[in-house]
């Protein structure tokens, strides 16, 4: 049988989710969780049918990764998680067709940022949010040669000194969220013009000073991946999951305060 399930995982310590020979990344300890659990023989070898939502960079979280393969009926989230270390955690599941695959049946992905703009003008990012939103040739902000067109859809909302980013489309070119994002930040700060959204849109490359890379990886999390498919969560994994990122909430709050403390030197 072929099922599907959802992911959650902490991504500042793997080098991406890809699987790749010298790194430790997501798919890695995916596959050696597989093999330990007896569904693959070997942890290089993926299982038959596998396919995953999208590709996340190093550094980059996801609340909803999905991956889909062929699979024993007894394979639960609980059942995956008792094989994957504290940084990965499988919540919820899904019985889907022979022919499901969890990057190409996607209907849409949506990425969230935390962008740390304190002083941002939030008038300025709605600007440069709406600017983006719609239809357009994105080649200024990806290194991809190929399918750089998309349909995006914006959305941001303010948190105290951080603005939610939302991006979401059927699917996204490299990199393009964080430049979307540093290309935010340049109009937020007052840096560019909301007009240069409009320059970075159109047909000519970006170059020379008005060039630009990506924003930090770490703040990012693939929030949601929509499907034609109705998911069922595991409360017991989904039990796990919350205390073990509530338990790094509180320690990467206890952090800040520390640093923030060590700030004042009155």
């Amino acid at each position: 049988m072929r099922r599907a399930f959802r992911v959650a995982y902490d991504g500042t310590a793997y080098r991406g989710f890809q699987r790749q020979p010298h790194a430790e990344t997501v798919e890695n300890d995916l596959f050696r969780a597989l093999a330990a659990l007896g569904v693959t023989s070997e942890p290089q070898v993926p299982p038959d049918g596998y396919a995953a939502a999208g590709r996340t960079d190093a550094g980059v979280s996801a609340r909803a990764q999905t991956v889909s393969f062929d699979c024993p009926a007894w394979l639960s989230p609980v059942a995956l998680n008792s094989e994957l270390p504290a940084d990965v955690r499988a919540w919820a599941s899904a019985d889907v067709a022979e022919s499901f695959h969890a990057q190409y049946d996607a209907r849409s992905r949506r990425y969230r940022y935390f962008l740390h703009a304190p002083d941002a003008a939030d008038e300025r990012v709605e600007d440069a949010l709406a600017r983006l939103a719609g239809g357009h040739d994105f080649h200024n902000l990806t290194p991809d040669e190929r399918g750089t067109e998309r349909d995006l859809r914006t959305g941001f909302e303010r948190d105290g000194e951080f603005l939610l980013c939302t991006f979401e489309a059927g699917g996204f070119p490299r990199s393009f969220v964080r430049r979307a994002v540093r290309l935010v930040e340049w109009v937020a700060s007052g840096e560019r013009a909301p007009e240069f959204v409009d320059r970075v849109l159109g047909s000519e490359p970006v170059t020379g000073v008005d060039s630009f890379g990506a924003a930090p990886a770490e703040p990012l999390v693939l929030d949601s991946v929509a499907y034609p498919v109705r998911f069922e969560r595991d409360e017991q994994a989904v039990e796990s999951l919350a205390s073990v990122f509530g338990r790094r909430r509180v320690e990467r709050q206890t952090g800040a305060r520390v640093a923030s403390r060590l700030t004042r030197t009155d």
